[in-house]
């Protein structure tokens, strides 16, 4: 089992205290840049990151004068320093520190992810293989189908996961960017070589323009690939919330020694994990579609977008974090009923092997659209009247002329329809 991340963990990210940590990280970082073209004397980053301090009270403190939090940041960590201080946020503007240090969050968050996703994985690989050939009803517009293996919904939900996993790495690797190019991103008071250095320094990549910030189609990306995921996940969620129907009762969420559905109805085990993770799902979406606003900023930049990153960000990390590893938990202790899902496949009278019967007939000699006709008028007498198809098609003299008694037999065998399972699996877990 892969070792996983604490939510507690995904969250630190987000505190306050790491926020102005990966600020002086940055701020460090540039005057290491500013060390290497000759303009800072050599030792003086060494000599910040020794004696730099800050406390959140004092910034707070001097965030009520100066109404920026920035500058009183600075302010704070420059009451610790001497000279060297001078050099501290030299010939860059504040969004050079924010949205650099917001990359460092985004790879952080990221790896959190890609681990999730990853243990979610191994889950869905390993359920797979357990149900590959536990038959069930398949289902479209909700209505019973063929027969299909429960392993082969979890096979889906593994080849999605994975194209997730992709989507993560791919979002990391467009997120990890840097920008040291000052205040409308011309490099004016600061040089390129600064923004190479330090970006270097830092594991990240530097963005070959920017205007005063780092371009937002790039947290867009991010966090649209974060209502993707949410999307998947909530997919899963919903699927488990329709097994656990009373009138389904496939599989259900496990319902622990002393838990309560209801305050009023000692017999409820309603699937609320999952419908918790459905509601957080529309929570990703919605701030998704503000990631996507926050593109278009008013020429080389406005703060429209600041206000509700440091809400949607955070938030939309943290509940995608917490979304994977309960649909993991879901999935790692599901109840599965499978004498309810046998009980299931047959509770239409057999209609569900009409298109084989028809196929069959075509393969015998019959027209399309007479065997269509011929099986369809069996199949909703079965439907209507409570009737067994099987014993309808025995009995029908269209199908009689054309298969043997056996032949009509052999149409009925739900294991037909998992023949292919094995070639499945291989293509997706080889």
């Amino acid at each position: 089992m892969i070792e996983r991340y604490t939510k507690k963990e995904m969250g630190e990210i987000w505190e306050k205290e790491a926020k102005f940590k990966r600020w002086l990280k940055v701020e460090i970082a540039v005057v290491r840049g500013w060390e290497d073209v000759g303009v800072a004397p050599k030792g003086t980053a060494d000599k910040i990151e020794e004696k730099a301090r800050f406390s959140i009270k004092r910034i707070d403190e001097i965030e009520k004068v100066t109404r920026h939090d920035v500058v009183a940041f600075l302010e704070a960590v420059k009451e610790n320093l001497g000279d060297e201080g001078d050099y501290l946020h030299f010939g860059i503007t504040s969004s050079d520190t924010i949205d650099t240090a917001m990359a460092l969050a985004f790879c952080d968050a990221a790896d959190i992810i890609i681990r999730d996703i990853e243990v979610l994985l191994e889950t869905t690989k390993r359920k797979a293989y357990e149900f590959k050939e536990t038959l069930m009803i398949g289902r479209s517009h909700g209505i019973h189908g063929e027969p299909i293996s429960f392993g082969f919904v979890f096979a889906i939900w593994y080849e999605e996961l994975k194209r997730n996993l992709k989507r993560m790495q791919d979002a990391k690797e467009n997120i990890a960017y840097g920008k040291i190019s000052g205040s409308m991103g011309t490099f004016a008071n600061v040089p390129p070589e600064v923004e190479e250095k330090a970006c270097e320094s830092l594991g990240l990549k530097y963005a070959n323009i920017s205007s005063q910030i780092i371009q937002r189609d790039r947290y867009a990306q991010y966090m649209t690939t974060l209502a993707v995921i949410a999307s998947t996940v909530d997919k899963i969620a919903t699927q488990i919330r329709h097994y656990q129907r009373t009138e389904v009762r496939e599989a259900e969420e496990f319902f622990h020694k002393g838990q309560k559905g209801s305050s009023s109805m000692p017999h409820k085990r309603n699937p609320v994990l999952s419908e918790n993770i459905c509601g957080l799902a529309r929570l990703v979406r919605g701030n998704a579609l503000v990631a996507m606003e926050n593109v278009a900023l008013w020429h080389e930049r406005d703060i429209s977008h600041s206000s509700n990153e440091r809400i949607i960000v955070p938030d939309s990390n943290i509940a995608v974090d917490f979304m994977l590893q309960r649909l993991n938990n879901i999935l790692d202790n599901l109840t599965v009923y499978k004498e309810n899902m046998l009980k299931n496949l047959n509770l239409t009278n057999g209609v569900i092997y009409s298109q084989r019967v028809m196929l069959a007939l075509v393969e015998k000699g019959a027209d399309k659209k007479e065997a269509y006709e011929a099986v369809q008028k069996n199949a909703m007498d079965a439907w209507e009247n409570d009737k067994s198809f099987e014993e309808l098609i025995l009995k029908d003299e269209f199908v009689k002329n054309l298969m043997h008694r056996s032949e009509i037999k052999e149409c009925f065998d739900p294991k037909y329809y998992i023949r292919n399972v094995d070639k499945i699996f291989k293509r997706i877990f080889d």
